[in-house]
């Protein structure tokens, strides 16, 4: 999602978001072409995905990862 420097079309933009996770129709309007079904499993599962993935990484890797990713955020990469 790109930020606006609008804050109006920022919030128009969250709350399709969130429209979305709860309405197939609306799902179906932002994805034309695919099954609104699919789309919602889709987001469903893919809202645990993470969690599951930290739930099973020792914390010595998860410290990798986050610092590597702030390193990349902040570009200050090795």
């Amino acid at each position: 999602m790109a930020k606006s420097k609008d804050p109006n079309e920022f919030a128009k933009s969250v709350l399709d978001q969130i429209i979305a996770k709860h309405d197939p129709a609306a799902l179906a309007e932002q994805n034309p072409g695919k099954n609104p079904q699919a789309v919602a499993m889709g987001l469903k599962g893919g809202a645990k995905g993470g969690h599951a993935r930290a739930k099973n990484l020792s914390a010595k890797k998860r410290k990798e990862i986050a610092k590597k990713a702030a390193r990349k955020r902040w570009g200050y990469d090795d």
